[in-house]
């Protein structure tokens, strides 16, 4: 005889993992590499500085 089989683990793992597929995929496609993010980053902090250096003292 063979152990019993939870079948309810089995298909959340099943699920599980096209999920993770699926998220793999979503990364691909619509992702950001981290040296855009990053370029982004540093354009989004010069424009926060260039804003504040125009602002009035009052």
């Amino acid at each position: 005889m063979s152990t019993p089989v939870n079948l309810n683990k089995i298909r959340k793992e099943r699920d599980r993992a096209a999920r993770k597929a699926r998220a793999d995929e979503n990364a691909v496609k619509f992702g950001q590499t981290k040296a855009q993010k990053d370029a982004q980053k540093a354009r989004a902090a010069q424009q926060d500085r260039d804003l504040d250096g125009h602002k009035r003292e009052t």
